[in-house]
C-alpha cells in the first residue's frame, strides 16, 4: 500500500489561510466587532476572493471580476499589515471603524454582482427567429447582383444584344468546299438540305463560323446548277 505523499503547496496554503484568518479576527475585535462577529469577518473576505478569483477563472478577465478581486485581496492584506505592529489595536481609528463596520454591505453587494451579472457574451441578446438580416446579394446565373428593395417593382430584363452578322467572317474557300461536300452528302442520303447545327457538327467548327458557311453556300450554288 503507498504511503500518502504531503503536498508542500497545500500546507503552505493552509498555514497562510490561517494566519490570514486570524490577523482578520484581530482587527475586527479591535474595531469593536466582538463575539461570533468577529470570526464572520474573515470569513467573508475570503469568501469574496474566492468568488472573485473564481470568476476571473470560468469568465475570464473582467472589469467587474478584477474590481472586487483587488477590493478583497486589499482587506486581506491591510488586515495584515495592520497587526504586524504598524497600528495599535487598542486604539483603532475612527476611519478603520467605519471601514470595517461598512465591510458587511460591501461585500455582499460584491458577491451578489458577482454571482448574478451575466459576462459580455450572454449579455448579446440572440438576434429572434425571423429577424435575420436580408443578405445583400442573391445568387443568379451570371453570378452574384445586388439585391433589390421589397418596394421596388421588379426590373424588365433587357433583351440579350443582337450576334453581330457572321455572314461577314471570312470563310477559307477549302472550308467553304468541304462544307459543300458535307451537304451535298447529306442531301443524297437523307434527301433534305442539311441545317447549320448539323454541318457544324460535322465540320467540328464554332457556331459563327458554321453560319458563315451556311451563309457562303447559299450565295455560292454549286457549278452545275449555275
Amino acid at each position: 500500500m503507498a504511503r500518502p505523499r504531503v503536498d508542500a503547496v497545500l500546507v503552505q496554503a493552509v498555514i497562510a489561510g490561517a494566519l490570514s484568518f486570524a490577523h482578520l479576527h484581530d482587527l475586527a475585535a479591535a474595531a469593536g466587532q466582538d463575539g461570533w462577529k468577529a470570526w464572520a469577518y474573515p470569513i467573508s473576505v475570503d469568501l469574496l476572493l474566492v468568488a472573485a478569483w473564481r470568476r476571473l477563472r470560468t469568465d475570464g478577465p473582467s472589469r467587474l471580476a478584477w474590481c472586487w478581486f483587488v477590493i478583497a485581496l486589499a482587506a486581506s492584506l491591510g488586515a495584515n499589515i495592520a497587526t504586524a505592529g504598524l497600528l495599535d489595536l487598542d486604539h483603532v481609528p475612527a476611519w478603520l471603524r467605519i471601514l470595517v463596520a461598512a465591510w458587511p454591505a460591501l461585500a455582499f453587494m460584491g458577491g451578489t454582482l458577482l454571482a448574478h451579472s451575466a459576462n459580455r457574451g450572454e449579455q448579446e441578446a440572440p438576434t429572434p427567429p425571423g429577424t435575420e438580416p436580408e443578405p445583400s446579394a442573391v445568387e443568379t446565373d451570371r453570378g452574384q447582383v445586388p439585391a433589390k428593395d421589397a418596394d421596388e417593382p421588379a426590373a424588365i430584363e433587357a433583351p440579350a444584344p443582337a450576334p453581330l452578322a457572321t455572314t461577314n467572317l471570312p470563310v477559307p474557300a477549302a472550308l467553304v468546299d468541304h462544307a459543300r461536300k458535307v451537304a451535298d452528302e447529306h442531301r443524297s442520303r437523307t434527301g433534305t438540305a442539311i441545317d447549320t447545327e448539323t454541318l457544324r457538327a460535322r465540320l467540328g467548327v464554332p457556331a459563327q463560323l458554321a453560319d458563315a458557311v451556311a451563309a457562303q453556300l447559299v450565295r455560292s450554288p454549286r457549278e452545275e446548277d449555275r
